[in-house]
């Protein structure tokens, strides 16, 4: 098998093909030939030596990726061979062959591509769980969605469409038209605009009921100020402590500077009548039942056709720290993956 491999921390150039022998399917396993690999900025911050939850090095990152079982372990039945599936793999995904348990993977719908299958996974996950779960959305709310134009933010804009709320979202000029077209009321350039003073402006002077933030520092404290009384403030990012290529500590370290620690302080909240939660979806492995309930209706959206990922490139695997680069410089305007 072929894996992109993390050799040691640091810029995109530190990650290298390396090739092993193909592994195989433990009990209550299946092994999947992978056709595409979803990156997400997890993987980026691995690479830099900023995830806490990264596996050692030399590593093997990517939660997600499609392809088809073409082998079962043990006590695992065998008419899953063949099967088109998506695989949430915790990490490791960055491989042309996955070994994970049978419960990590998903059967695609008829007509769904490993490239729709690979983009999927994290990102609509991901902002479902902030937005229904940890953000409880009511129909007819208001949503703030910083970064709209990443793989997340594109999937918050489709599930608050669908969950019948009012969403805004903050990205660069050029991504505004994709934004409306996937339901946004208002756009708003943050490298231009007071991000707190339009939002203001078109609620009316009420704010949002959540604000979705994935960048950390300052900016928290922006969408803090966004928020009307019981609104929430759902973290589930720090990507403003990765500003860097190859990543500084000092770059975080100048980030969590930046948080408003004493705004969002327990008695603050009382006073506002607001709340802060975090995201992450690493600390929910082992909740298999929770992420089958969840991707099953997302899954059920997609057969439905009222939600899309939206794939922006494919690199193949050599290509790698090219694919790092170009999200690192906010190029991408959705999912960015790689193919073996």
């Amino acid at each position: 098998m072929r894996q992109v491999v993390i050799s040691r921390h640091g810029g995109p150039d530190v990650l290298e093909v390396r090739e092993s022998p193909d592994p195989t399917p433990g009990h209550g396993e299946v092994r999947v030939r992978v056709e595409a690999v979803g990156i997400n900025f997890a993987d980026i911050m691995a690479r830099m030596g900023l995830y806490p939850d990264a596996p050692p090095l030399p590593a093997v990152v990517g939660f997600e990726a499609a392809g088809r079982i073409d082998a079962v372990g043990e006590g695992v039945d065998g008419d899953l061979l063949d099967l088109p599936v998506i695989a949430l793999t915790g990490s490791g995904a960055y491989s042309d062959v996955l070994c994970l348990p049978s419960a990590r993977v998903f059967p695609r719908p008829g007509g769904m591509s490993a490239e729709d299958g690979a983009a999927m996974p994290v990102v609509y996950l991901t902002a479902y769980v902030a937005l229904c779960v940890m953000g409880s959305l009511n129909r007819g709310e208001r949503v703030l969605v910083q970064n709209a134009g990443g793989g997340v933010g594109l999937a918050a804009l489709d599930i608050c469409r669908l969950r019948g709320a009012t969403v805004y979202g903050t990205a660069s000029a050029w991504k505004h038209e994709e934004l409306r077209e996937r339901g946004a009321a208002g756009c708003i350039d943050y490298r231009t605009a007071d991000v707190r003073a339009e939002v203001l402006r078109l609620t009316d002077g009420e704010g949002v009921h959540m604000v979705l933030d994935p960048l950390g520092g300052a900016s928290w404290k922006t969408s803090y100020g966004c928020l009307c009384p019981t609104g929430r403030l759902v973290i589930f990012g720090m990507s403003r402590g990765a500003a860097s290529e190859s990543g500084s500590k000092l770059d975080m370290v100048k980030a969590l500077l930046h948080v408003p620690w004493l705004t969002l302080n327990p008695l603050s909240l009382l006073r506002d009548s607001r709340a802060v939660v975090g995201v992450n979806l690493q600390q929910i492995r082992g909740r298999d039942e929770d992420a089958v309930r969840w991707m099953s209706e997302l899954l059920g959206w997609y057969e439905a056709g009222v939600l899309r990922p939206r794939v922006d490139r494919m690199f193949p695997f050599d290509e790698a720290a090219d694919a790092h680069r170009y999200i690192q410089e906010r190029k991408n305007l959705g999912k960015v993956l790689l193919v073996p």
